[in-house]
């Protein structure tokens, strides 16, 4: 595996301690600390999420254009460090507002060239493996941070914002990781700039790409934001101090399965490994759903991180199988900007479910969305086994 995809990884990782570490703690923070309601819970985590999506259009369009993917990655995690000091200071819910969505763009503006940049290092018979070690380092990451502050918050007698300084440390020294650590391939000598969103460049991407695009776009609308996973072991009696742990469950499943998946999606059919990730899904919604103590909501957190590893690097692979080399920084920007506006809709389709007939109401949509995943998936014919683009 090449030094670059090692790096990046665990530029990964850096952030996702730091931005995690508040995360885990952010919905409770909202709801018990500023006096948030459920519904402006789900806004805010569909909003973020989505600006972070839709923003990655137009990275990743420039980073095709540029014909540079590490600039732009810089600004985004840039982005991301600068905005955690705003958490730390927030006393109102207008700063949190304000952090988190300025933390989302900067997620945007790297997620596309990052992404075309995993695809651009790795040898294309090692995309699945490379795509799984960078998302399961990332995940690692969203491992730690959750464990640091469900720590601190014992150390610290529930102090948020002492907890939300410490996330400014990692983030800082990601930066200076992807500076130092990570060499972008050179641009092919006398390779043609062109606009990669005109009309006969969009052309070029084929119909088995959309076909990624939509898919994913479901699959979203049956992923909300975990937020909710977090809010749901809260309602169960979980304490304050130990809220972090959902997180640290769930992506302690999701890190260990992450690259493992990613090299078996390099084996075998990706429709078949997706239709088994929902229905892990379907099975942890209706744990959730079922009840909010015990054996049902840790199943349920343990599933819902098995099917994130089991289906989030194998999506990333889909889109670079199916897109021309020139054109991957588009193809995921697209990609992510459909999925952003599922985000969207299905965080504020959450939060006012949960707020209008209770918790149970927003797992069991979870659910029936993932069963109209299934049947699309259904309707599509058997792909041959997994080839690589160049």
């Amino acid at each position: 595996m090449p030094a670059g995809i090692w790096a990046l990884g665990f530029v990964s990782l850096l952030m996702d301690i730091s931005s995690e570490l508040i995360h885990s703690l952010l919905p409770v923070f909202l709801v018990t600390g500023l006096g948030a309601s459920m519904l402006l819970v789900g806004l805010l985590e569909g909003a973020a999420e989505a600006t972070a999506l839709i923003v990655k259009v137009f990275s990743g369009a420039l980073s095709d254009w540029w014909g540079r993917r590490k600039p732009l990655a810089v600004l985004g995690y840039s982005l991301g460090a600068l905005s955690k000091p705003l958490f730390a200071l927030a006393t109102t819910v207008e700063p949190v507002v304000i952090a988190r969505l300025l933390d989302r763009v900067g997620k945007g503006i790297r997620g596309a060239p990052r992404d075309a940049l995993v695809a651009d290092i790795a040898p294309p018979a090692l995309r699945g493996a490379a795509f799984g070690l960078r998302q399961s380092l990332d995940t690692v990451g969203a491992f730690l941070g959750p464990l640091l502050a469900m720590g601190l918050m014992l150390v610290w007698a529930n102090d948020f914002h002492a907890v939300f300084w410490v996330a400014v440390i990692p983030a800082f020294l990601c930066v200076a990781l992807l500076i130092f650590g990570v060499q972008e391939p050179e641009r092919p000598a006398g390779a043609p700039r062109t606009n990669p969103i005109r009309r006969e460049n969009l052309r070029r991407l084929a119909p088995a790409y959309w076909w990624v695009v939509g898919i994913g776009a479901v699959f979203t609308l049956a992923r909300f934001s975990e937020a909710f996973l977090v809010l749901r072991a809260q309602q169960g009696g979980l304490p304050l101090a130990w809220v972090p742990l959902v997180l640290i469950v769930m992506n302690g499943v999701y890190a260990l399965g992450a690259y493992p998946f990613g090299r078996l999606a390099d084996r075998v059919d990706h429709r078949k490994l997706l239709a088994w990730g929902l229905v892990l899904l379907i099975a942890a919604d209706g744990l959730l759903a079922w009840s909010d103590r015990g054996l049902f909501v840790w199943g349920g957190v343990l599933l819902w991180g098995l099917h994130m590893a089991m289906t989030q690097g194998l999506l990333a692979t889909m889109v670079a199988d199916t897109a021309p080399a020139d054109l991957r920084g588009t193809a995921f920007g697209m990609f992510n900007l459909v999925c952003g506006l599922s985000m969207l809709l299905a965080s504020a389709l959450a939060g006012l479910l949960w707020d209008q007939w209770g918790a149970s109401s927003t797992f069991a949509a979870g659910a029936a969305f993932c069963v109209v995943a299934l049947m699309l998936l259904a309707l599509r014919r058997p792909a041959p086994p997994p080839g690589r683009t160049a």
